[in-house]
């Protein structure tokens, strides 16, 4: 029996708040680290009270927010600790997915990817020749990243893992907007690494395939604590 209306009308809400939670938090109308209240949170997605009462449990159960007595909810606080699980974890995943991606892609698959890498840095190199790399391509760059990270993780079909990775994936974009989003010191470099990772991809060996996706996060850790 399908749900009545009525009855989809609360899940909608729920995922209402919890995207406009997401994107807010993403375009940094939320910050890490702020306290926040539910009323503040209805005032920011504009949804009723009752849908953010109910997002409050998923953002707890995800590391979003947690719950300080006697100060109220705080958004996940970006320091040393998060840096280092968020990355373990993307390390886990990814050096797997990509072990797997080196035996299933196909070729027409990674002559795309490694033709967009190859035209954004080409691009970049032009820009930075005639006066500088713009805020435009710096964006440009930034989906790109993330964009061939996902690729890689929803290649697997597994949909525990890739909402795993999604709320992972949140909490790295949050390091990265107070640590090390891609900027003009670091994006081409960041785009070489990728191409390192598409070169071992293409010679269909799992294991050089995982070891180059695990130099390419050991060194955006490193970015993002300081190291680099």
């Amino acid at each position: 029996m399908k749900p009545s209306s009525a009855e989809r009308e609360p899940l909608n809400l729920r995922e209402r708040a919890y995207d406009s939670f997401t994107r807010h938090l993403l375009a940094r109308d939320i910050r890490a680290g702020q306290f926040i209240s539910q009323r503040e949170l209805v005032e920011i997605t504009g949804l009723p009270l009752g849908a953010i009462r109910e997002l409050i449990p998923r953002l707890e159960a995800e590391g979003l927010v947690r719950t300080i007595p006697q100060r109220g909810m705080q958004i996940a606080h970006v320091d040393l600790n998060l840096i280092q699980d968020a990355f373990q974890f993307r390390l886990f995943l990814e050096k797997e997915a990509t072990a797997v991606f080196a035996t299933e892609a196909t070729d027409s698959v990674l002559a795309q990817l490694l033709d967009q890498h190859e035209s954004i840095i080409a691009t970049c190199e032009r820009a930075e020749a005639n006066g500088g790399i713009t805020t435009e391509l710096v964006d440009e760059a930034q989906e790109i990243d993330w964009s061939f990270h996902r690729l890689i993780i929803d290649a697997l079909g597994n949909a525990i893992i890739a909402d795993a990775y999604r709320v992972n994936l949140l909490k790295i974009r949050l390091i990265k907007q107070e640590q090390t989003r891609l900027n003009y010191a670091v994006l081409i470099p960041t785009m070489r690494e990728h191409l390192a990772v598409i070169g071992a991809i293409s010679t269909r060996d799992p294991a050089k395939a995982s070891e180059a996706m695990g130099r390419h996060i050991m060194s955006a850790r490193d970015r993002a604590i300081g190291r680099r």
